[in-house]
Formats: structure tokens, C-alpha cells, sequence
């Protein structure tokens, strides 16, 4: 199924190329469209079922095993467990990495969280004011044409 999505998929990206070329519109553009959704939809059954199987086999939620980590700047980051050939106590390199952040750290990650929060709490208030412009440009529209306008 993969490969004949693929194939439809190449048609379609050429056909589009070639009405570019042209200067004419592409025609039934929602083809494309459809054909990627089609190809999106494959590959999460395809990862669900990668996973369902991993999971009985293993006992493993995701493909390499790891652990949350805090980085020296006091990051959380996901860290990949990998085989190293000598154990952990011994390995130089492993042992030079460092998977926590020192006590003056903690101020400035504050800070950093303090101004993502307020990069979030200014695109809500964005997203607001955008549904109220739209409101009052387009009061006969409903929820949902307004929400593909803006």
C-alpha cells in the first residue's frame, strides 16, 4: 500500500510541477492533500503496531530504553541508554557527562521558564483578540468557518 501511495503521491508532485511550469492551476489540488493524510495515517498503524509488538516482546514502551535527564543548564532532555563496551564506573567518557545541574543554576532556569510562559500566555492573548477582530468583521459566520479564516 506504502509504494502505491508513493507512486501516487510522485505523479501528483509532478503534475503540480508541470502546471507550475505552465502558469496553469494544478487540477483537483486536494489530491495531494488526501494522498499525504493517506500516507500519515499508514505509517502511525504502521509505528502503533511496531510499538504493540515491541512492548510484548521486550516490556519496552519506546525502541531504545532511556531515562529523563537534567542537562548542566537544567534542562529535562531524554537520555538514550547505549551499550558501552567496559562498565559504567570505568568509562571515562560516560562519567564525564554531566546529568545534573549545579544549585546556581536553578535561579536562571527559573527565569527561562518564567519567560516561556509568558511567550505562551502572549499567543493565547493573540489568539483571542484575533477571534474577537473576526467576530466583529464576520458576526454571521460560525466557529468553525472562523477557525479556518485565521
Amino acid at each position: 500500500m506504502r509504494y502505491v501511495l508513493l507512486k501516487e503521491r510522485n505523479m501528483l508532485l509532478t503534475l503540480e510541477q508541470e502546471a507550475k511550469r505552465q502558469v496553469l492551476p494544478m487540477p483537483s489540488p486536494e489530491r495531494l492533500e488526501k494522498v499525504i493524510e493517506s500516507m500519515d495515517a499508514l505509517d502511525k498503524v504502521v509505528q502503533e503496531r511496531e510499538d504493540a509488538l515491541r512492548l510484548l516482546q521486550t516490556g519496552q514502551e519506546k525502541a531504545r530504553p532511556g531515562a529523563w535527564r537534567r542537562d548542566i543548564f537544567g534542562r529535562v532532555f531524554w537520555h538514550k541508554f547505549k551499550q558501552w563496551p567496559i562498565p559504567w564506573y570505568l568509562n571515562k567518557k560516560y562519567n564525564r557527562k554531566r546529568f545534573f545541574a549545579m544549585p546556581y543554576v536553578e535561579h536562571f532556569d527559573r527565569l527561562r521558564r518564567e519567560k516561556q510562559a509568558r511567550i505562551e500566555a502572549r499567543k493565547k492573548t493573540l489568539q483571542k483578540k484575533k477571534a474577537r477582530l473576526l467576530q466583529e468583521k464576520f458576526p454571521h459566520l460560525s466557529e468553525a468557518q472562523k477557525s479556518s479564516l485565521g
